[in-house]
Formats: C-alpha cells, sequence, structure tokens
C-alpha cells in the first residue's frame, strides 16, 4: 500500500507482518507516518510496517538521520494513534534485532 501525506510529502509502502491487518488498524497508514514523522523530524523513514506486537497492533517505523549513527525506531497504536515507543537503535542493536528476526522464523 502506497500513502501519501500532503503534510509531509511522504510516499511509505507499509508492509502487513501478516495479511489483513492494515484493515484492522483503526486510524490510516497515512496518520501513523505523520506521526511517526513528527518523533524524527529530520529522519527519513526506511521501512514501516504494521505488525503485532506484545497483542498489540503497531505500526513500526525505522528512520536514518543524516549525520548520525543506527536508526530511530517509533512505533504507533494502530488502535489510537498513539505514539508508543521512540528507540535509538546501534548498528549493533540493529544486528541483534535482524538475527532474532530470522530465528522467529
Amino acid at each position: 500500500m502506497i500513502i501519501s501525506t500532503s503534510a509531509f510529502a511522504l510516499e511509505v509502502k507499509v508492509k502487513e507482518d501478516k495479511p489483513g491487518l492494515l484493515q484492522r488498524a483503526k486510524i490510516t497508514a497515512a496518520v501513523a507516518t505523520a506521526t511517526a514523522q513528527s518523533k524524527v523530524p529530520k529522519g527519513k523513514i526506511v521501512s514501516a510496517e504494521i505488525e503485532e506486537e506484545d497483542g498489540k497492533l503497531i505500526f513500526s517505523f525505522d528512520f536514518r538521520t543524516k549525520g548520525k549513527t543506527g536508526i530511530d525506531e517509533v512505533a504507533v497504536d494502530a488502535m489510537t494513534g498513539k505514539v508508543l515507543n521512540v528507540q535509538h537503535e546501534t548498528p549493533k542493536d540493529e544486528a541483534k534485532e535482524r538475527a532474532a528476526d530470522r530465528k522467529k522464523r
């Protein structure tokens, strides 16, 4: 799904962790994207997905910011639109997360 928000002039493809998750969300991907971008205004979204995590349906956005190593991850509740978490991950943290994701699959 490609979304666009005029406020931020973004085009972001939101990947579904499982089919049908976007349909279950009460906020749109565009609203979630704008909310996440407001938390990392100088960052560029490098990935976006909707997933179930700890029983919650969330949008998860990864941002890269010029001049900064690692990524900033912003989680937005897909039912309320509230920001659940903003976390900076170093390249080492990213590698650990990728390894854990591969193990789950």
